[in-house]
């Protein structure tokens, strides 16, 4: 799996629906999907952050209730897609 693959959820209150990876956190085996598992977080008043408020923040999701529906187009280092100057 990696970033920008479609998914299938299987286990767990968002079973059956399918979400666009957007980050992932191998070290703890966990993907972060695009609305899915995102929650408001209460800060406490800092010196860093005086105003204190919320926070949004991804949860992430177990890899191993993830399945590949589609993966991401690869993308060659160093191709443009875009015409070069002068050539017609």
């Amino acid at each position: 799996m990696k970033v920008n693959d479609t998914v299938l959820i299987l286990a767990g209150d968002n079973k059956g629906k399918e979400a666009k990876i957007v980050k992932i956190d191998r070290k703890n085996s966990k993907a972060m999907l695009e609305g899915i598992g995102i929650v408001e977080r209460h800060m406490k008043k800092t010196y860093m952050n005086p105003n204190g408020g919320k926070k949004t923040i991804h949860l992430g999701i177990d890899m191993s209730n993830l399945k590949v529906v589609k993966e991401a187009e690869a993308v060659k280092a160093g191709k443009s897609t875009k015409a070069k100057k002068g050539a017609k």
